[in-house]
């Protein structure tokens, strides 16, 4: 097998691997960068499974990495996409109260918004949720103009075009990684196929980001647990129900935003998703399973303590996955209106990566690892996608602060 030498190799096509890998090279337009996805395209998972909306940043603690990089990640992903022509519409959404028991969190999540510089934001009456959504129903809401929907995979591979072109760097898929070896002052990345070396290695391995880490020699505390969410369409007679997009007030307890409608940057609208856990991490339908994904998370004692805290709701989320009339009755909450032949099954689900901790708590925010001549992405939840760019460029300061470039 073949050896060619890198300064830095990026394990993970994802929007995340891709965007540092773009950003490391706008610092250092002269390092010969790697970028390894193991699928056959890039944004093959959580990138390519999403919604595709463009995030505010309201939602997020203020202070945290998620709040910071999304509000900043959000305007230059906009620029971004007017500038290289990457089909997207900002057209604002809505955050829906519809019982009095969800005001103080609704307000909750106003207040952190104002706090992380989210513009425009406005708390709004029933009526105006009216005038924005005519068959929505809500006693309060928050609206957010500048949310929107773009098409996530078309900024990825607008990302493999700048790293090819501009630098004399290089994305390969279908190189699944399955070693490292460590030698003095560099590595040699294994791939089914190849044999890559490397002065430096950063992992945005997503969905596989622990067993990654795990690979090239790094012992951490956290492991990846996924979750699915499975989605419906709306009908022929139901799409008119919608105009853009429509969110409940979130649960606090959970980083899932709820089920929720979104119209699509390709045409149509989805509703969802609920977020069951998985039997295996990258299996998109209902009766997926994988033996190993299946062990590796029941033997890891975060994920009994996770059960053991959130069985409840976890429950829920099965039914929403199993039965359309619970679903139904979930989306009702937001558009009473909606009725059986509104909706129809989707043809496709998304992938959530959830990194856990020992004690089964989710670790909510960017969670990054260094080990040796390595940088390993552990976890780096939504908003990732929208803030990629920003998400990049923090890589980018990591790598240069500790590779010492």
């Amino acid at each position: 097998m073949s050896e060619t030498q890198y300064d830095i190799i990026v394990v993970g096509g994802g929007i995340v691997g891709l965007a540092s890998a773009y950003k490391i090279n706008c610092r250092y337009p002269d390092k010969k960068i790697l970028v390894l996805e193991k699928e056959k395209e890039v944004a093959a998972h959580q990138t390519g499974h999403n919604s595709g909306v463009i995030h505010s940043g309201i939602y997020y603690k203020p202070g945290s990495y998620k709040a910071i990089h999304c509000v900043s990640g959000r305007r230059e992903l906009v620029e971004f996409a007017k500038e290289h022509k990457i089909k997207h519409d900002i057209c604002g959404k809505i955050i829906v109260a519809t019982e009095e028991s969800e005001l103080a969190h609704m307000n909750k999540v106003f207040s952190n918004g104002q706090a992380n510089g989210v513009e425009g934001i406005e708390i709004i009456d029933s009526k105006k949720i009216k005038e924005i959504e005519p068959a929505c129903e809500g006693i309060s809401g928050i609206w957010v103009p500048c949310c929107g929907i773009i098409d996530y995979p078309d900024v990825a591979r607008t990302y493999v075009k700048l790293i090819e072109e501009k630098f004399n760097s290089k994305v390969m898929t279908g190189e699944k990684v399955i070693d490292f070896e460590k030698h003095d002052g560099y590595t040699t990345v294994i791939t089914e196929n190849h044999r890559f070396n490397a002065k430096y290695i950063v992992t945005c391995a997503g969905l596989q980001s622990d067993r990654i880490a795990k690979k090239e020699g790094q012992k951490s505390d956290a492991a990846i647990v996924g979750f699915r969410g499975d989605y419906y369409d709306l009908t022929e007679k139901g799409i008119s129900k919608v105009k853009n997009l429509i969110y409940p007030v979130p649960n606090a307890k959970f980083p899932f935003l709820g089920v929720h409608f979104t119209r699509m940057i390709h045409g149509g609208v989805e509703c969802g998703p609920n977020a069951v856990f998985v039997f295996k991490r990258e299996g998109y339908k209902r009766t997926s399973f994988s033996a190993k994904d299946t062990w590796d998370a029941f033997t890891f004692g975060g994920t009994w303590k996770f059960f053991g805290k959130h069985w409840k709701f976890g429950l829920d989320e099965y039914r929403g996955a199993f039965s359309k009339a619970f679903f139904l009755k979930r989306l009702q909450k937001l558009i009473p209106t909606l009725e059986m032949d509104d909706i129809i099954v989707s043809h496709r689900s998304s992938m959530h990566a959830m990194a856990l901790g020992p004690q089964g708590d989710m670790l909510d925010d960017f969670k990054i690892e260094y080990h040796g001549n390595a940088i390993h992405v552990l976890n780096a939840p939504s908003p990732a996608a929208t803030a990629s760019l920003a998400y990049g460029s923090e890589i980018e300061k990591m790598a240069s602060q500790y590779f010492h470039f």
